[in-house]
């Protein structure tokens, strides 16, 4: 089994002894679970009194086991605030790049503020983690937050993903560049490497570490010998522990051992010093590749649209997504009520996974009219100005420049006039330093602010209305920024379905289809609505 990413850093004094020592023995196993998370909390300041560090750790564990959840990994920033310069949360940053590995679904958060403050960043992380398909969720909160935010993010989201805004902008702003210089622009420093001057060099301290690894496998070594062999010399991994199969799998696929620097669609021969040379690499790989073994029999990652906002009509429970094999060996994926598939006290059936979010994403696309278009751009934009005014001090920086500037033009006016002293000069002098530290505060504040106009939301709605809901990222997307919630309820004849919106217009609508009921699963034959009630 693929050992898992492992990092607790923080106090597991709120754990129980039994638990301690379970982690103690393999923190992967903490909590059993059928899909693996990933905890992300924060404590924006050391005199903040709403929920500590233990406090947000207690209630996602709670979540995570109430909807069976395997934590294996918890991130965590302490005296930071998210809205200010994310990228000085250095777990955060880590998780969002651990999470190109794919070895976890989820991001498990206290609140959806504990992620990030400003609406920008959270569309565009959010992005980054969707592609690597990854998604958040909130332990204390059962929607995103108020029907303005989550038009707004997904607007910006949608953007991002389907016309290229540039929302990272003052992230990767020069990476490209840097690129092109063989730099490191972050992400993990293999075993063997330091840094030195923005650039990868060979750590002599561990360099031998990654050669041995490479002639011990070349001579016949399995990598479970050399798995032995390496923990009891004490030989640590780039991360600090010891070694496992999955370690030297990664060593002896990278590239960058040979000498190659890659990033995105860049590589370049030579870009660093090479640890190994290239006739030994091509061995290693070779025999890596007739020692491997059939797929594993993992499941694949499946991206569950309603995932959080899938609701049982019958007992009120969440339904969570699943998935099973046939007797045949197909993989069939599904929604299933959390109190009949743990407690086995309601009846509800397991809801087919495309056919619900077909259902779902049909009959939100029927609501994108001319009118509704207009009423999200007005919300987004309503709700973009809120944000610039709440989570920013840019206002108030304004304000007080704007004193300033009266202050300065006061004094200007008096000496234009003839009144003019040493005290009045030096005040004047003074005036002018505080405006320009004001200015650059502004300035400052600004880049942390991504502004939208009317038009732009317009125009990118315009474009996603005509989107084919026969890809999934299009269906993705309209239930991001349409959906707020699904509840369905099994009816005699089919199924009867109630989706809360997004919207003032129609706050929710109703409608049924038939379906061909067969036991295990439904929704397999959709029909047409039979009936549909708008509450506006």
């Amino acid at each position: 089994m693929k050992k898992k990413i492992t990092k607790f850093p923080i106090d597991l004094s709120m754990l129980t002894e039994s638990e301690i020592d379970q982690f103690r023995d393999d923190p992967t196993t903490l909590f059993e679970g059928y899909v693996d998370v990933v905890l992300y909390l924060r404590f924006s300041s050391e005199r903040q009194r709403e929920q500590s560090i233990e406090g947000q750790l207690r209630d996602c564990i709670a979540y995570c086991k109430a909807h069976h959840y395997r934590i294996v990994a918890i991130y965590v920033d302490r005296a930071t605030t998210a809205r200010k310069d994310v990228e000085k949360r250095v777990h955060f940053q880590e998780m969002v790049n651990d999470s190109s590995s794919r070895q976890w679904e989820y991001v498990v958060v206290w609140k959806l503020d504990r992620f990030a403050r400003n609406r920008t960043d959270s569309a565009m992380f959010k992005f980054r983690l969707r592609k690597n398909g990854v998604k958040v969720l909130s332990a204390t909160e059962n929607i995103s937050d108020n029907p303005e935010g989550i038009i707004l993010e997904a607007v910006l989201e949608g953007m991002a993903e389907f016309y290229s805004a540039d929302l990272s902008q003052k992230i990767t702003r020069g990476m490209r560049e840097s690129a092109l210089k063989c730099h490191s622009i972050g992400g993990h420093v293999p075993l063997g490497y330091k840094i030195e001057n923005h650039k990868l060099v060979i750590d002599p301290a561990t360099a031998h570490i990654v050669q041995e690894a490479f002639q011990l496998y070349a001579n016949g070594e399995t990598i479970a010998d050399i798995c032995r062999i390496f923990n009891s010399k004490g030989y640590l991994t780039a991360k600090g522990v010891p070694f496992n199969r999955s370690s030297f799998k990664a060593i002896f696929r990278n590239e960058r051992y040979i000498g190659i620097y890659k990033y995105k669609d860049l590589k370049i021969e030579d870009g660093i010093p090479a640890i190994i040379d290239k006739p030994l690499f091509e061995t290693v790989r070779s025999r890596l590749s007739e020692n491997a073994q059939a797929p594993a029999r993992g499941k694949a990652k499946v991206d569950y649209l309603l995932a959080g906002k899938l609701f049982c009509g019958h007992c009120g429970a969440s339904m969570n997504g699943e998935s099973g094999t046939s007797r045949t060996g197909a993989v069939h994926n599904y929604y299933a009520c959390y109190t009949r598939k743990r407690q086995k006290a309601c009846d509800k059936k397991p809801l087919k996974k495309d056919g619900i979010e077909w259902a779902v994403a049909q009959d939100a696309m029927e609501l994108l009219t001319d009118e509704v278009i207009e009423e999200l751009a007005d919300m987004a934009i309503s709700q973009s100005d809120r944000d610039l005014k709440e989570n920013t001090r840019i206002p108030e920086l304004t304000a007080k420049r704007n004193e300033v500037e009266g202050a300065i033009a006061n004094i200007t006016k008096a000496i234009e006039k003839g009144v003019a002293s040493d005290t009045l000069l030096s005040r004047l002098t003074e005036l002018e330093k505080q405006k320009k530290t004001l200015s650059r505060e502004i300035q400052e504040e600004g880049k942390y602010i991504y502004q939208i106009d009317r038009h732009q939301v317009i125009f990118w709605l315009e474009k996603f209305k005509g989107g084919n809901i026969e890809d999934e990222q299009f269906r993705r997307l309209l239930i991001d920024l349409l959906v707020n919630s699904v509840t369905v309820w099994d009816e005699p004849d089919g199924f009867r379905i109630t989706t809360a919106y997004n919207l003032t217009s129609c706050k929710s609508k109703t409608f049924r289809i038939s379906a061909d009921i067969t036991p295990g699963s439904d929704l397999r034959g959709l029909a047409p609505p039979k009936s549909t009630e708008l509450n506006p």
